[in-house]
């Protein structure tokens, strides 16, 4: 099963989109933010990030989920800054301070490749969206290096439609990590309180697009939704909804990874509600809450 951007590429389509998303950087509202700055030019919207790529590391990621690990390693990429900014964010180096290296689009082609040959079993893009047309210009070139496994999105959620669009047949595997259901807590802890209604809409089109988890013979995936959540700290109630919303909305079929690895880095120190780790029975209430809804595909640690 060949990734659906082959596809694109040889029908000529890719390059298009790969066009398109450029000019949108001119007046860049390729997130819901929607700054509208110049990144072509160098100016810097609320993600901070430059007109190049910045990347913070790349291997073969064993810490991942298992369906996308497998024998070989997960194709990690980590991108710096983010559209989104948590306080607690576990990779705030990373994300808030932008600690990484510049490339170009061919550099960032060549990683691709790297990992392809190490074995990896897809390209793992950690915090792409802000740099999604850079991305699948890489992309682009990548094919013609000979790239031809499975891309993974790995999301905060906070995407917008019109992008997300744009990336229908070239991203194989989506996988956001639902935050906030609550516009409240999502604007006291990532300013922005249109995360609940933004991230409904982006987990229907991503599912839309790729539906279902479909692995191979070997239980590695190859296409299809996983949907992580990162438990906090007297929040279970925001997990609960969000799980109703997606057996409403979506299905119980979809892959569910509840996460218990929150940790209070960054400045959740600020915040006493969450300035501790998940204690065992939150995560076990957690785990509760999505078999009595009735979720089949649950990761369990």
């Amino acid at each position: 099963m060949l990734p659906s951007y082959i596809t694109l590429y040889k029908s000529g389509e890719l390059k298009k989109r790969v066009n398109f998303l450029k000019e949108i950087l001119k007046n860049c509202t390729l997130c819901p933010r929607k700054c509208m700055v110049n990144r072509e030019r160098g100016e810097l919207g609320y993600c901070k990030a430059p007109y190049k790529p910045v990347i913070s590391s790349y291997f073969p990621h064993f810490g991942e989920e298992k369906i996308l690990v497998g024998k070989n390693g997960s194709g990690t990429i980590f991108f710096t800054f983010c559209n989104l900014g948590c306080v607690f964010c576990q990779n705030y180096t990373i994300s808030h301070l932008g600690v990484g290296e510049e490339m170009s689009t061919e550099d960032l082609a060549y990683i691709m490749i790297y990992l392809q040959n190490l074995g990896c079993h897809n390209i793992n893009l950690v915090t792409p969206t802000h740099f999604i047309s850079q991305i699948i210009e890489a992309l682009l070139k990548a094919i013609e290096f000979g790239l031809k496994i499975p891309i993974v999105y790995n999301t905060s959620g906070y995407e917008s439609l019109e992008t997300l669009k744009l990336l229908d047949g070239i991203v194989d595997i989506y996988m956001p990590d639902i935050k906030f259901y609550y516009p409240e807590t999502a604007k006291k802890f990532a300013n922005a309180e249109d995360y609940p209604e933004v991230t409904k809409s982006a987990l229907k089109e991503m599912y839309r697009q790729v539906g279902n988890l479909i692995l191979n013979e070997e239980n590695i995936a190859l296409k299809g939704l996983i949907i992580r959540h990162l438990l906090m700290p007297n929040h279970i109630s925001e997990l609960r909804e969000w799980l109703i919303f997606i057996k409403k909305e979506l299905s119980t079929e979809v892959f569910i990874n509840i996460m218990e690895q929150y940790r209070p880095l960054y400045m959740a120190y600020k915040y006493p509600e969450i300035n501790r780790t998940i204690n065992y029975k939150e995560y076990q209430e957690a785990i509760s809450i999505a078999k009595n809804l009735g979720f089949k595909n649950l990761y369990l640690y």
